[in-house]
C-alpha cells in the first residue's frame, strides 16, 4: 500500500512516541533516547504504536529518530547489528499496524544530525558541516530504513535549510516517498532562515510528497501551513509539540502545555492535510485531535 494523501482527506498522525514510553515507566535519559528500547524493550515500542493507532492515528512514526550508526557504535554495536535495529523500528510499527487493522501507514523517522549529538543541536542547526557532508552522513541510515519497507520516510525536526537540502539529495533513488518537516520558531527555521526558502528546496523534488513543520509551538503552525502551501503546492503535514520548551542541559521540558486540539480546525482550514503531535502529545490528545478534525468537517 503506497502512501498517498487524497486532496479531500485529512490524515491523523501519532503523537510523541518517547513521551508515551516515558509515561509507561521507561527511563529515556540515555543519549539514544527511545531508540535504546529497540534493544531493551521492543514490545514497549510496539505497544506505544498500538496505543496511538487505537486513539485514531493512521500514521505511526518509528523509534529510529535518534538511532544513528555513530550513536549505536558508541555502545559497542557494529554496523550490521545497527542496520538490524533500524529495520526493527519499522517492523515493530508494522506489527502494531497489523494488530489494530485498517488502512494505516508506517513513517520511518529520520532525525537530523543534531539529534545524534544528543545535546539539543536539533533546535539550533548550523552544525559547521557542508551540505555534501550532511548528505553523506544521512545516506547510509536512509538506505537501511528504506530497505525495511516503510510507507514513507519522515525527514523530521530539521532545523536548518542546509540540512533540508542535504536530506532531499540523500533520498534520491531510494524508491520510498518522503516528507520534509522543519522545526521552526515563528516563520523561520530554528537556524533563522525564512520558511519560504526552506520549503522551496522540496518544491521540485518528486520524492518529497509532503512538507511541513513539527516539534514547534502550536501557535506557529497556521502561518507555516500557509507558507508551505503557497511555496510548494504540496500536501502539508503538521505535528507540533505541546508548546513547552526543551532544556537540553537538564534533559527536561519546561513551561506549560499549549496544545489545544481545537486548533486543528484552523490548521485544516489553512490547508493542512496531515495533522498529529510531537513531544508531550499523548494518545488521549490524538483522540481529541481526531474528534476536532471530524467535527470541523
Amino acid at each position: 500500500m503506497g502512501f498517498e494523501i487524497a486532496q479531500d482527506e485529512v490524515l491523523i498522525a501519532d503523537g510523541g512516541l518517547a513521551t508515551e514510553l516515558e509515561a509507561n515507566g521507561h527511563d529515556l535519559s540515555d543519549a539514544l533516547w527511545s531508540a535504546r528500547l529497540l534493544m531493551d524493550s521492543p514490545e514497549a515500542v510496539r505497544a506505544a504504536h498500538s496505543a496511538f493507532f487505537r486513539s485514531g492515528a493512521r500514521i505511526a512514526t518509528t523509534a529510529s529518530y535518534q538511532a544513528s550508526f555513530e550513536g549505536l557504535a558508541s555502545r559497542g554495536i557494529g554496523r550490521e547489528e545497527a542496520k538490524r535495529l533500524l529495520r526493527r523500528s519499522v517492523e515493530l510499527a508494522r506489527q502494531a499496524c497489523d494488530e489494530v487493522g485498517g488502512e494505516r501507514w508506517i513513517a520511518a523517522s529520520v532525525g537530523p544530525y543534531g539529534a545524534a549529538l544528543a545535546d539539543g543541536s536539533e533546535y539550533r542547526g548550523r552544525y559547521g558541516l557542508s551540505v555534501a557532508e550532511l548528505t553523506a552522513w544521512h545516506r547510509p541510515r536512509l538506505e537501511a530504513l528504506a530497505e525495511a519497507g516503510p510507507d514513507v520516510l519522515a525527514l523530521e525536526t530539521v532545523p536548518d535549510s542546509d540540512e533540508g537540502a542535504a536530506l532531499t539529495a540523500a533520498i534520491e533513488g531510494l524508491g520510498v516517498p518522503a516528507w520534509l518537516s522543519y522545526t521552526i520558531e515563528g516563520d523561520r527555521t530554528r537556524a533563522g532562515q525564512p520558511l519560504e526558502e526552506a520549503f522551496a528546496l522540496a518544491r521540485d523534488v518528486p520524492q518529497v510528497v509532503a512538507v511541513g513543520v513539527n516539534c514547534c509551538s502550536p501557535a506557529d503552525v497556521r502561518r507555516a501551513v500557509e507558507i508551505a502551501r503557497e511555496t510548494t503546492g504540496k500536501p502539508v503535514i503538521v505535528y507540533p509539540n505541546s508548546g513547552e520548551g526543551w532544556d537540553a542541559r537538564a534533559r527536561a521540558w519546561t513551561g506549560d502545555s499549549r496544545f489545544d486540539p481545537v486548533q486543528a480546525g484552523e490548521w485544516v482550514a489553512a490547508g493542512a492535510s496531515v495533522i498529529g503531535g510531537c513531544c508531550r502529545v499523548r494518545p488521549d490528545d490524538i483522540a481529541a485531535l481526531a474528534r476536532s478534525v471530524t467535527s470541523a468537517g
